[in-house]
This record gives C-alpha cells, sequence and structure tokens, in this order.
C-alpha cells in the first residue's frame, strides 16, 4: 500500500469520533505500530485535528472533511473501466454523464495518476450501441422511475409485430443486447423485451402503482424458482 493510501485509510478510521489504538490501526493496515506513530505525527502537522498519544489512542475532532476524490490506484482503475464501459453500451445520458465523469476525474487527479488512466488498457468499442437504441434505452430510464405506463410496438425474432401496454420494472445488459423487465398487460405477465426490437415507444397516458406480484422483486424471485428447478433436474 502507498504511504498516501495508508494515510487516507487512517484518517477513515478515526473518523466518527471513535478512540481507536495504535495497535490496531497497524494491525488493519498491516504495518508496525512505529510507523502508524510516525503517519499520526505528520498528519498532525499538516492540519489534520487528531488528538490522542502512544499508548492511550487516537480520535479525530469531529468537522473534518477530506476532499471529495481521494482514489486508491485500483480504485481509479475501477472507475475509469466502469466510466468507458458506460460511455459505449450505455443510453444517450448515461455516456455524456461518463464522459463529463471521467473528464473530471482525470482534471483534479495528480499528473502520475493521470498518467495512470491513461495506461489503463480496458476499452469498449463505442459504436456497439446505435444512437437509436441509446434514444430508447433514456426513454425507458426516466419511464421506469416515472412508472409510466408505455405502448410498445414490438417486433419478434420472426420480425412479426404486435402493441402492448407494459409497466417498466428495469433494464438488463447482457454484454451487446439490452432488454427491459416489464409487466406485460396483454399477456398479464412479466415479459422481457429486447431494446433492438422495440420498433416505437409511446406514453400510455397513465402512470402505474406497484403492485404484490407485479414487481420486478418478483420476477427475480421467479427467475431464481426457474433455475433451481432447472438445476433440480440436471441432477436427478
Amino acid at each position: 500500500m502507498r504511504r498516501a493510501d495508508r494515510l487516507f485509510q487512517i484518517v477513515q478510521h478515526l473518523r466518527g469520533g471513535r478512540l481507536v489504538t495504535a495497535r490496531l490501526l497497524s494491525e488493519r493496515l498491516e504495518v508496525s505500530e512505529r510507523t502508524i506513530y510516525r503517519d499520526i505525527a505528520d498528519l498532525q502537522s499538516t492540519g489534520v485535528p487528531i488528538d490522542g498519544e502512544a499508548g492511550v489512542g487516537y480520535l479525530m475532532r469531529e468537522g473534518f472533511e477530506l476532499p471529495p476524490l481521494m482514489f486508491t490506484r485500483d480504485e481509479i482503475v475501477a472507475l475509469v473501466a466502469g466510466g468507458r464501459m458506460v460511455r459505449a453500451f450505455g443510453g444517450a445520458a448515461m455516456a455524456r454523464a461518463a464522459e463529463e465523469a471521467l473528464i473530471k476525474i482525470g482534471t483534479v487527479l495528480p499528473e502520475q495518476e493521470r498518467d495512470r488512466i491513461a495506461r489503463t488498457e480496458i476499452h469498449s468499442p463505442r459504436w456497439v450501441v446505435s444512437d437509436m437504441d441509446r434514444q430508447t434505452i433514456d426513454a425507458l430510464e426516466r419511464a421506469v422511475e416515472a412508472r409510466e405506463v408505455l405502448r410498445l410496438d414490438y417486433r419478434d425474432e420472426a420480425g412479426r409485430g404486435s402493441e402492448r401496454d407494459v409497466r417498466p420494472l428495469g433494464l438488463w445488459f447482457w454484454g451487446k443486447v439490452w432488454t427491459l423487465v416489464a409487466w406485460c398487460e396483454l399477456r398479464g405477465d412479466f415479459r422481457t423485451f429486447r431494446i433492438d426490437r422495440i420498433a416505437t415507444i409511446s406514453p400510455a397516458g397513465r402512470t402505474f402503482r406497484l403492485e404484490r406480484g407485479k414487481q420486478l422483486a418478483d420476477f427475480y424471485r421467479r427467475m431464481e424458482m426457474h433455475e433451481a428447478m432447472i438445476g433440480r433436474a440436471y441432477a436427478s
């Protein structure tokens, strides 16, 4: 662990007004107690309001706030990888937000960490999700949040069309395909719809309330039961 990361972790452990001993900190951070004493002295010298002494313990006075962006190297890699994936595969609004977030992260980081972002070799093709699908994803996300019933003009695998009113519950991403999980009022049951097969979306002119048996959690439970039945069938 870098020393800067260790100092950050020490501050995190001392937040909340709890008395923490140097021995406990040394065990959690896997360094010697002498290293902890030295790190705390350095933090105090920079103005971090840590009270206490060796052999008794340390605590930090309330009111001290850390800068909002202090990431470890692994966290930086995770953020950059996630941002690039959202930029490549998310809706238009998500893609813009991811791009702006990556710019902000790069702006506030030290130069050596900005270089680490540049060297992060996790990239995704930006052409996988079409502009039309991005707009569809954005529209569905808004409808899920607003609990707005939607009217879909949907095409199945053979190209046959159907119009149905659905209660949008959530979106799933399967690598190259987005699907909408919804309660289909036509079928009176859960259905999943591939985003790239939705021809048109329009508001049905009403909202819905979450009802027992028609929620996303109910869909997940049904999926789990189905998977369990398949597992038992294979085992028998």
